[in-house]
């Protein structure tokens, strides 16, 4: 028998092209490419040492427009969107899709993941203090730290009660916003019509080859196209033709803002050095206006990456990347989610950040860094799917890695001469955030590989004898076991070793759960197997990776359906309680397989096993992860046995008998 969601799964292939659908796009998918012009020409004239030419400022402009031509148009919007997991996107995303068939992709994977984390805590950290340093220009004593650490800290403490109410106010606000951007960019441009020759790719590739500089004012452009990867990663959110479109009036309205600020620049040298071109631009009037929707704007961009970093780290937990914690949903809308754990550490890491910077300058060498790290990742990674999954020509994934490759390579490079500057910070967290997945990866592959199975049909009459022994204890008149065991006809030594030797546990029914994470994001539906009918059952759940397994829930669902078709009785089968029609009992159980130390692991294994069990007790216990009611489940612990022989053998000892005396 079987019952599949296929509504769930259809829902997030297809999401609708209209008007609503861009506005609430223009809210979730671009606020941090959106929030870029804050901060990315300023950036570029700080490389150039605060007095750039006409020159130089169109050169850095056409590297811009080209930059957000090829990397987010091409990379992202044409290519990278394609990718789609069933209509989910983000690079964990990508993975799933591959990592039956190439395993020692998660690598990659997981440093793509690591420093879109470390991207998460750079970009609240950045927009709003580029959004509240205009407050300079009004009064430059006003306090920018504190007022940015009271926003950030209201930020990530309304993430509890949910975002809905403010999520439908997003869009407009983003719309707006880059309304707003086209408006000022355009009211600028004509102060320098020749601004528009950074249109011509020409003028980029001479400013390359002919600017001193080039190198790393390359860093600073590369923050223009920051927020690209957050196109592929709410791809499931909003779908891909109302990003395409949306993407059509964003890209527009933010090369007109660049083209007015370079105009700005170059019309007023003497001005630049004491001034953000952003707000530069803006007329004396509109400056308090300017500031507040900045401030929304800068709000909007880093509630997209708080969600992002939830999201990764429930796609991270169900990928076996990341230790089970706990996850609340704050309100009844589909898949947005609270993990407090992740939220704290994001909000005390922002803050840190913040002190530690102190302007969002000083942010810039760590902001690109982070990002440029993680468009590699996604590149390699989409090589391999089309190689392995699509099976494109080598020779087309040649000239897709040669395009994109050097790009990334060259922008890379410019962000690393910066390391010393902030770029280490990037870097530390990204690591710290290595670490915990890999260890917790390697951690689970070790424990799994002393994971041992028996064909079940040898149990099979022993379990029936039980379950009819009136000598043993009752246990429970269902008792459900959750099993790993992925093939119908096997199951974990161990499962029958506590089931018959460790202490024999007498049931009604005896049920085997299987739970399956599968590569479909949004999959749930399950199938049962009655392997002795009314006596031995086995049910299978197989689970998206972007659904949170609630076991105890799941299972009685199933049982109310599976009594409604008269496959199983759920009354007690006690005489007593089974007269009143009252349901009978359940237990679950289990198996947590802890380390022996009567073997050792070899030195590397030794070091991850030991952070293993750390992160482990760090994180939440296997019940609740499980979503099992933890009043009826049993953990029960049982060794990891190797079979490898031991050096040391015992022999008997045999006292020699005393000597004879002669009777002395």
């Amino acid at each position: 028998m079987e019952t599949q969601n296929s509504a769930s799964l259809s829902n997030h292939k297809k999401i609708p092209l209209n008007i609503a659908g861009i506005i609430v796009t223009l809210g979730i998918v671009f606020g941090d490419l959106g929030t870029s012009p804050l901060y990315v020409m300023k950036a570029i004239v700080s490389a150039a040492g605060g007095n750039p030419n006409a020159d130089f400022i169109i050169g850095a402009l056409s590297c811009i427009i080209w930059t957000l031509t090829i990397q987010t148009t091409l990379k992202y919007v044409i290519i990278t969107l394609r990718a789609d997991n069933n209509g989910e996107g983000g690079i964990f995303s990508l993975f799933a899709l591959m990592r039956k068939k190439v395993k020692w992709a998660y690598v990659i994977a997981i440093i793509g993941g690591c420093t879109l984390l470390a991207d998460g805590i750079i970009t609240p950290s950045i927009t709003v203090t580029s959004a509240i340093e205009g407050l300079k220009i009004i009064n430059p004593n006003i306090p920018v730290i504190p007022i940015v650490i009271m926003i950030i800290i209201a930020l990530f403490t309304v993430q509890q009660f949910g975002t809905v109410m403010l999520g439908k106010s997003f869009g407009p606000i983003m719309f707006v916003w880059f309304l707003m951007l086209g408006v000022l960019g355009v009211s600028h441009i004509w102060d320098f019509p020749q601004i528009f020759y950074a249109f011509n790719p020409i003028r980029a590739v001479l400013f390359l080859i002919q600017t001193p500089s080039a190198f790393l004012v390359l860093g600073a452009v590369f923050l223009c196209t920051t927020g690209a990867e957050a196109l592929y990663s709410d791809l499931g959110h909003c779908g891909y033709n109302n990003i395409k479109i949306s993407w059509i009036y964003v890209k527009s309205m933010l090369i007109l803002n660049y083209l007015g600020q370079g105009a700005w620049i170059i019309s007023h040298p003497d001005l630049m050095s004491s001034n953000n071109p952003f707000y530069a631009i803006m007329p004396q009037w509109f400056l308090i206006p300017g500031i507040i929707i900045a401030t929304f704007a800068a709000v909007i961009a880093s509630q997209a990456l708080i969600t992002g970093s939830y999201t990764i780290i429930s796609e991270a937990i169900s990928l076996n990347f990341w230790p089970n914690i706990k996850i609340s949903y704050p309100t009844q809308v589909k898949g947005q989610m609270y993990i407090p754990s992740i939220n704290w550490l994001l909000m005390v890491s922002c803050i840190l950040v913040i002190f530690y910077f102190q302007d969002s300058s000083a942010m810039e060498a760590a902001y690109g860094l982070s990002i440029t790290i993680t468009m590699l990742m996604t590149t390699v990674l989409l090589s391999i799917y089309f190689h392995y999954i699509k099976q494109i020509p080598i020779w087309i994934i040649g000239l897709f890695l040669l395009l994109f490759i050097p790009i990334e390579g060259t922008f890379l490079m410019s962000n690393m001469s910066k390391f010393a500057n902030g770029g280490f910070v990037t870097i530390l967290i990204a690591s710290v955030l290595f670490v915990i997945m890999f260890v917790w990866y390697q951690g689970r592959k070790i424990k799994n590989s002393f994971v041992s199975f028996e064909k079940i049909d040898r149990y099979l009459p022993v379990l029936c004898d039980l379950s009819k022994d009136e000598s043993v204890p009752k246990y429970s008149t269902h008792l459900i076991n959750i099993t790993r065991a992925n093939n119908l006809d096997e199951i974990e030594s161990k499962i029958m070793y506590s089931l018959i030797r460790k202490y024999p546990k007498r049931a009604d029914v005896y049920w085997f759960v299987h739970c399956d994470r599968t590569d479909l994001p949004y999959q749930a539906d399950y199938e049962v197997h009655e392997i002795v009918p009314g006596k031995v059952i086995r049910l299978d759940f197989r689970i998206g990776f972007k659904v949170q397994p609630r076991i105890n829930l799941f299972f009685h669902q199933v049982i109310e359906e599976l009594q409604a078709e008269k496959m199983i009785d759920l009354r007690s089968h006690y005489q007593s309680l089974n007269q009143y029609n009252i349901e009978g009992d359940f237990r679950f159980v289990v198996i947590d397989r802890i380390q022996n130390y009567d073997f050792d692991f070899g030195p590397f294994q030794q070091i991850i096993m030991n952070i293993y069990y750390v992160l482990k007790r760090i994180g939440i216990s296997d019940i609740k992860a499980l979503g099992l009611d933890s009043s009826i489940t049993k953990l029960e612990t049982v060794p990891l046995i190797s079979n490898k022989k031991h050096n040391v053998r015992l022999k008997k000892f045999v006292p020699t008998p005393p000597a004879d005396l002669g009777g002395l």
